[in-house]
């Protein structure tokens, strides 16, 4: 795609921003071709050399960016950070609360020489009671509810995936481009906040629905009773080779019976209506089982495609890196900062049929510190001097 394509070609993007739900923010942006300027302290983002869970963090989140390292609390980092943000579009932050005020560049004190700057905070929670705490993905979906719904009875557990920052980070996006918007007819900016608490309240919100609808409250995703009878992962001839499989109609049920020889139960009026086999389920489970149990899950796979019923192979997040269809246009090849090379997931997002292409690698720590000064009207004798001062790295 030609970069005058991309939709946000054109817009400036400076962004405050460690761990997750921040970067996650900027690196939609960055993928939909806002020109990102990502502000580090002096040294780099902390988030670089985090281990285990975290060591992903920053390679997934901060592509198509460039980097430039200030210290904020020197007067002359603080003024570059100013210039950055006079003409600027959009700033992004993640900060404890008032962190960025402390320095004098809060949205009141910046607004008044960029008043059509959109600023987008991205904090744990909106206005309310809990809003000076501290917050992360794991608090949220603990107090949220989510762990909840995803462990077992009397055992909350995460999602394995920091999704609160994320589909956080996507919200932020989605109040970031509903201010572009407004501003087309204002011509103001404004103030966006998104947050994680309030994510992991709309996410459970279809179980908050459940329990007022039915009068019951929602169970654990792992003992729930499902919608449907067949919804469930299955063993196959191989222990390590599960299978999701789907059956969520009438007609999809008919199909699955067919296909599989089953015509005692797909004739059995007992189960001929969805809600029928929902109640039926210990007696048709049994009998799927062990029928999946004696088949390889390469040939129940090849059926099930071929009758259009869901189905999902139970894979690992490595696994991915050659999945066929990511490697179809999915994946972006990037490289870490040892040098290495990865694959890793693009944003899940077609343009006139198009996928949004890499821009930038993974910038290295102020990489671009000199050119975004260049591009602000420094010399090269003044940022020298800015380098000598400790202000820019």
């Amino acid at each position: 795609m030609q970069t005058s394509a991309f939709p946000l070609a054109g817009l400036k993007v400076i962004e405050f921003t460690h761990m997750v739900m921040g970067p996650a923010v900027g690196v939609i942006l960055a993928d939909l071709g806002a020109e990102v300027v990502k502000v580090e302290p002096i040294g780099g983002d902390q988030t670089r050399d985090l281990l285990g869970s975290g060591a992903g963090y920053f390679p997934m989140f901060n592509r198509n960016k460039r980097s430039i390292c200030l210290d904020l609390k020197s007067a002359e980092g603080l003024d570059v950070a100013r210039r950055l943000l006079a003409d600027a579009d959009i700033l992004i932050e993640n900060f404890r609360p008032g962190t960025l005020a402390k320095l004098g560049l809060s949205y009141e004190s910046l607004k008044q020489d960029n008043p059509r700057l959109i600023y987008c905070s991205a904090k744990g929670f909106l206005a309310g009671p809990y809003e000076q705490r501290t917050a992360l993905d794991e608090v949220t979906q603990m107090m949220g509810g989510l762990a909840y719904m995803t462990g077992p009875p009397g055992r909350p557990l995460r999602a394995g995936s920091s999704v609160i920052d994320i589909t956080g980070g996507m919200f932020g996006v989605i109040g970031i481009l509903a201010a572009l918007e407004r501003r087309h007819t204002t011509g103001e900016g404004g103030e966006v906040r998104c947050s994680l608490y309030e994510t992991t309240a709309f996410l459970v919100g279809q179980h908050m629905a459940q329990a007022s609808v039915t009068g019951q409250a929602a169970r654990p995703m792992p003992v729930r009773i499902s919608a449907w009878a067949i919804y469930d992962v299955f063993d196959t001839a191989l222990a390590d080779e599960q299978l999701f499989v789907g059956v969520v109609s009438d007609t999809q049920w008919t199909a699955f019976c067919s296909a599989f020889g089953l015509e005692a139960l797909g004739g059995d009026p007992r189960f001929a209506k969805n809600n029928q086999r929902v109640l039926s389920r210990d007696e048709i489970l049994p009998q799927i089982r062990a029928l999946f149990g004696a088949m390889s899950r390469a040939d129940l796979i090849a059926r099930l495609e071929t009758i259009g019923l869901p189905f999902a192979p139970i894979m690992r997040p490595e696994d991915l890196f050659d999945d066929a269809h990511l490697n179809a246009g999915g994946l972006i090849d990037l490289t870490l900062p040892d040098g290495r090379t990865t694959k890793l997931p693009g944003l899940p997002v077609e343009l006139d049929g198009e996928r949004l292409s890499l821009r930038r690698d993974i910038p290295g720590i102020g990489a671009d510190s000199d050119a975004v000064l260049a591009e602000l009207g420094y010399a090269a004798s003044a940022i020298a001097e800015l380098r000598a001062s400790g202000g820019v790295a």
